[in-house]
């Protein structure tokens, strides 16, 4: 089984969907770290995604994250804009030209926009950021690319591993962006960037669970 435009399309709905869903608990976990906005930022971001989808259609999966990458970066505020555009920035680079992705190309891709987010945030695992789920959901799917594990049940190993990490950063304190001024009276508390992560993981094994 392989991943395919349509599936890439429906994902981005899904995502959209499940970051409107829970706009009002992103906002509250921001509220506790931060600005209390980026469950609204992210809805704007998205909901710009979703008016431009019926252009993307006909796109191959490289020149649709670049585009949703610029998208996010022109129409989000604070540092999270520029960061999530980074990351789909740098799955265009890697899946460039493809119509439809194997596992690896899905793993690769995800690793490439990991990447992107370490560089350009200066930020590692155990930080309190979006790395904190989407490392784990990155290394949960390079153990199912080397064990064979079928498209579907590696998915949603992944979707598992980032809720863990998600919930692993209640315990973390904070070493970067605004986050990080709140220090020690930020633990107990989970961090908003890596609950939106868990909710772009886990809508990708969903839409593809469905099939």
């Amino acid at each position: 089984m392989t991943i395919t435009r349509e599936h890439i399309l429906k994902w981005l709905d899904a995502y959209a969907h499940a970051v409107n869903a829970h706009a009002d608990e992103l906002n509250r976990l921001d509220a506790m770290l931060g600005d209390g906005d980026f469950g609204a930022s992210m809805q704007r971001g998205l909901g710009a995604v979703q008016s431009k989808m019926p252009s993307m259609a006909e796109q191959d999966i490289g020149a649709i994250f670049k585009i949703v990458g610029m998208i996010l970066v022109n129409t989000m505020g604070g540092t999270s804009g520029p960061l999530l555009g980074t990351l789909f920035i740098q799955m265009g680079g890697k899946t460039q030209g493809k119509t439809e992705l194997s596992l690896r190309d899905w793993t690769e891709a995800l690793q490439a926009g990991v990447d992107g987010v370490m560089a350009r945030g200066k930020a590692q695992v155990g930080d309190k950021t979006m790395l904190d789920a989407f490392v784990p959901a990155v290394e949960a799917l390079q153990a199912a690319v080397a064990q064979g594990v079928p498209v579907v049940a590696a998915l949603q190993r992944a979707a598992d591993a980032a809720k863990f990490g998600r919930d692993e950063t209640a315990r973390l304190i904070a070493r970067k962006g605004r986050a990080s001024y709140v220090g020690e009276r930020g633990v107990g508390s989970i961090d908003p960037g890596a609950a939106n992560a868990y909710l772009f993981v886990q809508a990708m094994a969903s839409v593809v669970g469905v099939e």
